[in-house]
């Protein structure tokens, strides 16, 4: 959020520590305050946080959504920074993230 505020975007920042239950409130109140949403997670983008967000942005508020984390790949060991970088986590990677999907939402 900082280094968005430095480009003249604002941007918040949803703690969300669990899947289950998943807090439908808090993710549609972001959803109509901001009409997109980046979701991050250190682990598979599939069937975690990212999926149960797009669950209930389909179901409540659809609005733009740009999931961040590993994509279908095996995990491998390595320092943290390496593993950051080479799974696209790091903040210059969230922060793409989110121009692609503030161009969706403008687009």
């Amino acid at each position: 959020a900082d280094m968005m505020e430095k480009e003249g975007v604002s941007a918040g920042v949803l703690h969300i520590p669990s899947i289950k239950p998943i807090d439908v409130a808090a993710i549609v109140t972001a959803a109509e305050k901001t009409k997109a949403i980046v979701t991050v997670e250190e682990h598979t983008i599939y069937g975690g946080l990212g999926g149960a967000v797009a669950e209930v942005l389909g179901e409540y508020a659809p609005v733009p959504l740009e999931r961040i984390g590993v994509r279908d790949k095996n995990g491998e060991s390595g320092s943290n920074d390496a593993l950051l970088q080479k799974y696209g986590l790091t903040p210059w990677h969230i922060v793409d993230g989110v121009h692609r999907v503030l161009r969706r939402k403008k687009g």
